[in-house]
Formats: structure tokens, sequence, C-alpha cells
């Protein structure tokens, strides 16, 4: 097997309690890489079409890359893959801390879970190891008070990704959480987790990967760590995804009011919230594994804190703060608080308040609806109350726990039209008005309404690739490919795509050949990633879901236009720009079906005969 593998996965049926061991195939980890690029290989091969997401029969799968747990620069994340609750498309979620490297410390590369438990259960794997063990004693308990069980009953090297109340009450926003507050975030796995009556995956180990060149692995980290923090590396260091919170604001990239408004005219007391206001209030940093960045911090104790104070993300300041017009930082900490604790997605989770303060100003609800919470904007206390209601399914919180999408359906009397989501799950903080590429990937990635599958990142043109003349950046389409495939595999590797801000993506064809032993350049990365673009794509055609033909709220798309703010009159040609990707990736205009011809030159014949080309 090539090095940055441990070559195992482990196979959990729990309703049976039955744990198979497997190798990895070798070519086919070339080919998608790891993490969510092989999950989704997995899933499409293992699992049937059209299986309930939260039934039995969906797969999860908790997932390393090849770099994860290296010395290769942030190679701390993991990711969790199923098929998605809350969009029923492919679902899968990102993270950083330290579970993904243990994992790889234990002695295995990932963990796929079938079936669901009679009881509540936490698989344990202890140096290499593996066993289902009884969480009834766990089940209630939020993932604060789990991390600190898992602690003390197998000590400071252990690390867990559990669920917490939300998980277990299969809340369609729910995620996973591990470090207190490090979450996979998005496509709603948590209640994935919930259904299946799985609390933890706790590990423990020391056994490093292999590696194929040891000691360029470590020259490599040497020489990048040392000489390259370009792009946005001082801005990350000093302040983390905070530091981009006003500067958002002014430039029309951040939302404001629930997408109707516009920065500085609607929000104009941003900086009470923003990079400099947050940092005044950060006790100190806080480093993923082996990260030379530092991007997160610890936040001074208060009354009624968590134990551990996550310092919020600009997702999470932006959807608290900007989207709710709420300036009290205060009340935005005690929601970051609330939903780590209940492991809540905390960009969907603020979403939902800010949708639920649209339906009140306009008078879909009223305060007998909401249980006599008066939802105007930037009440920062009724902020925080609902979204412990939330996290609890009380009351009115009950309505908005499984999203905007399933929330309108419930309230009905128009609500729909103040529902931003795309399949359902709501829009992170970063707009098309402002960043128009947004708007195909938004709707056209296996994974709807996600930022960090590529996008319009156009600094990333600037510094991070080849000469125009090697590669094709004339169309948004071409451009686009290229982008997206290089964050698939800046993802699947285990790696962490901030980092990529901040150093050359050179580095990771860099990193990957001397952990690998393969000759890996810039080709096989835009290669490997077009080819876990199709896969995910793949399974979605499979089940039935065709992207073109997903709703996208007018309203993102600027139809009608802003009238204020640094995007006004802007408006969005979608159906040119996806049509420009489709022929870019081979895909057909009308059905996106991919060529069976280019998924053969992708070494992807399987694939075709899977879709039934």
């Amino acid at each position: 097997m090539a090095g940055g593998y441990v070559g195992k996965v482990l196979w959990v049926d729990l309703s049976s309690g039955k744990i198979v061991e497997e190798g990895l195939d070798e070519k086919e980890s070339r080919q998608y890489i790891g993490g969510y690029g092989m999950g989704a290989k997995a899933l499409f091969d293992r699992q049937k079409a059209k299986v309930d997401p939260l039934g039995p029969e969906n797969t999860l799968g908790i997932l390393t890359g090849p770099l994860t747990g290296t010395p290769a620069i942030i190679g701390s994340r993991f990711v969790a893959v199923a098929k998605s609750p809350l969009t029923g498309t492919w679902g899968d979620a990102n993270c950083g801390g330290y579970f993904g490297p243990r994992m790889k410390f234990a002695g295995v590369d990932g963990v796929y879970f079938t079936g669901k438990a009679d009881k509540p259960v936490y698989l344990l794997i202890d140096d290499g190891k593996a066993e289902l063990k009884d969480a009834s004693h766990l089940w209630g308990k939020d993932t604060i008070q789990t991390r600190d069980w898992v602690k003390a009953e197998y000590g400071a090297k252990a690390e867990e990704a559990c669920i917490g109340p939300a998980g277990e009450m299969q809340s369609l926003i729910a995620c996973i959480i591990n470090d207190y507050g490090r979450a996979a975030g998005r496509s709603g796995l948590g209640a994935v987790m919930g259904s299946k009556r799985l609390k933890a995956v706790v590990v423990r180990g020391d056994k490093k990967p292999p590696l194929a060149n040891p000691e360029r692995m470590q020259q490599l980290r040497k020489e990048y760590a040392r000489k390259w923090m370009g792009g946005d590396y001082e801005g990350m260091s000093k302040y983390g995804t905070v530091n981009i919170e006003a500067g958002s604001n002014t430039s029309g990239d951040s939302p404001v009011k629930n997408w109707s408004g516009a920065g500085p005219v609607d929000f104009p007391t941003v900086d009470k919230i923003a990079a400099e206001s947050v940092v005044a209030e950060q006790q100190k940093k806080y480093h993923c594994w082996q990260c030379t960045i530092g991007c997160g911090g610890e936040m001074k104790a208060k009354d009624g804190r968590a134990k551990f104070c996550h310092k919020p993300e600009y997702e999470t300041i932006c959807a608290t703060g900007n989207m709710c017009l709420n300036d009290d930082l205060e009340s935005i900490v005690q929601v970051n608080d609330i939903v780590n604790a209940y492991g809540l997605d905390s960009i969907s989770a603020p979403c939902a308040i800010a949708f639920a303060i649209d339906c009140y100003e306009h008078g879909v609800i009223d305060r007998v609806d909401t249980d006599g919470l008066e939802l105007t904007w930037g009440n920062a206390q009724a902020i925080v109350n609902l979204c412990g209601m939330i996290a609890r399914r009380e009351g009115f919180g009950a309505v908005l726990a499984d999203g905007v999408r399933v929330a309108a359906q419930r309230i009905g009397r128009g609500a729909e039209q103040y529902a931003i989501h795309i399949q359902g799950q709501e829009v992170p903080m970063h707009d098309p008005r402002h960043w128009p590429g947004l708007a195909m990937n938004y709707q056209l990635d296996a994974t709807p309404a996600r930022h960090t599958q590529g996008g319009e990142m156009i600094k990333w043109v600037d510094h991070q690739f080849p000469p125009y003349d090697k590669y094709d950046y004339s169309a948004k389409g071409a451009m686009h490919k290229q982008i997206s495939g290089a964050v698939h595999v800046v993802n699947s590797a285990g790696l962490c795509l901030f980092g990529y801000l901040c150093y050359p993506l050179q580095s990771v064809a860099d990193f990957m050949t001397a952990a690998t032993g393969w000759d890996f350049d810039y080709d096989e990365i835009f290669v490997a990633g077009e080819r876990i673009a199709n896969i995910r794509h793949a399974f979605n055609l499979r089940e039935g879901l065709n992207p073109l033909r997903c709703y996208v709220p007018p309203l993102l798309l600027g139809n009608p236009p802003l009238t204020k703010g640094n995007v006004r009159g802007v408006t969005i040609d979608a159906a040119k720009q996806n049509a420009d990707y489709l022929k870019h990736m081979a895909w057909d205009p009308e059905t996106a079906m991919p060529s069976p011809a280019r998924l053969e030159e992708l070494g992807m014949a399987d694939v075709a005969r899977g879709l039934g080309l």
C-alpha cells in the first residue's frame, strides 16, 4: 500500500454488532485520494439508490485522507459522509481539530456504519482494535459532557467525534462535534448518527502512518512553513476567519437581513462584532493538530458560558450577526456555545432564526406562534433564547429544528418566500451577487449550498495555479472546473482548505509525492479532482436528482436586484454560467449526465455502467 495510508477501513453493522476489517485498494486510493472521494466511491458501489437517509440502510462514513496525521502543512482533517437527510443528496462534512490524526494513529483510515443499534452505542478504536460499547449513560449528554467523559475514561490522548442532543433527536441540521466545538457541520449528518443510535466514535493510539519519504516530508514542511506565508496568512493567524467580517459587510460578500439587506446601509455597526472586537475577548489561540496558522481561539469565560468557549467563526458571526442585524457580540458567543454543546450546524441554526425574524416582521407569525418571543431585528436575547429552543426542540424551536425549508412548510401562510435555501440547506455567508461563480457552485455541486467546494475563488487563480498558457481559465466554467477540482483534492487528502489560502497549491502535490511515493503533480490534482466531482455527482444522478432542476431562490441571483449597497443592480445569468460549466465537465446540458467517453478517460467505466450509460 502507498505511504500515507494505514491501509485499513472498518465496516460496522450496528444491527448485528459485527465489525469487518477491509484493506484499501491502491489503484482506487490514487484515483479518489481519500476522505469524501473514497467515501463517495464506496457508497456508490455498495449502497442502493433512494434509501431513507434516516433509515438503517444509509451508510455513514467517518474518513481521513492520506495526508491526515502527517507532516504535511495542516493535515488535520477528517470527513463524515452519508446520504444527507437535510437535502436528500450526497452529503459530506469536513472538520479539523485532533480527531482525524488520532483516528489514523489508532490504526485505521476510516470506518463505515450500516444498520441501527438497538440501544445507544459508541465505537472504540483502541490501538487497532475495534469494539462497540454501551453508550446508554451518555445518551442525553451534550458534546462537552461527552468529551469530558471520554477523557476521564480513556485518557488525554483519546479523541472523540460525537453528537449532542440535537443529533439524538434527529434534527436535520444536527452535526458531528469534536474538541468541544470543532464541527463537521453541514449536510445534517449528526441526525444520521442519531438515527443509528451511534453516540460517538472514540479513538486512541500512537501509530504514525507510514510515509514513502519521511525525510522529504519534514524538509517540505520546514521549507513551506519558513519561506511561504503569503496570501491570507497574517490575517488568518491573527484573527482567524472573522478577519473578513467587516470587509465582507462592506463589499457585499456577506448577506444581511436574511439576504434582503445590504452591508453598511442596513448594518452600520458591524465593527462591534468584527475582528478587533472578537480578538479583544479572546483568551488564547487555538491550533488544530500541528497547524502553523492557529486561526481558532478560546474566548474568555463568563457567567453562563460553556466550559470551553470556542471563538465563533466568520460563518457563525455573520449568520447570527449580519443576518439578524445583531451587533451584540456576547449573544453571538452564547449562540456559538449552544450550537457546539447541542451539536447544531452554526450556519443553519442562526439562518433559521433570521428566517423567523423575517416572517415575524412581515406578519407571517406573531408572538402566539413564537411562545411570546418578540422576534425583531437585533433582539439579542430573543435570538439566544430561540437558539436554545431549537437545540432542545422546544416550542417554536421545534418548528425551526429541521431547517428553513421544513419550517416554511410547517408554518405555511407564505413563509416560503423568506426561506433561503437550496435543496433544503441554508446558504452560507457568501453572496453570489458579489461572487457570481458561487451561484453555479451552490446549485451544481453535489452538496448544495456549499462555499467550500470551489466557487469563483479568483485569488487562487492569481497566485496558486501555473501560468495561464498551460491551463485555460478563459471561461468561467473552465476556471470553476479547475478550482473545484483542486479543492476536492485538498479536502479528500485530509488537508485544511484555509491553509491553501495561505500556502501554494504546489505544496499539495509535493506532500502527496513524498507521503505516497507516487509522482503526483498538478495534472494529477486536476484529473483526480474532476474524478471526485464526478463520483459525487453520479451518486445524486442515481438518486434521480438533476441539479439543473434544483430550485434556487431568485433573491440569490439578484431577481430583483438590490437597490443599495456595493452589489446593487447585480443580476446573475445562472443559466449561462451553468451551461459553460456543464460543457467543460462534459455533462449533458439537459440531463446533466456525464459523457460516457469522458468517464472512460477518467478510468470510471464502472461508474458509467452504474448510471446505465
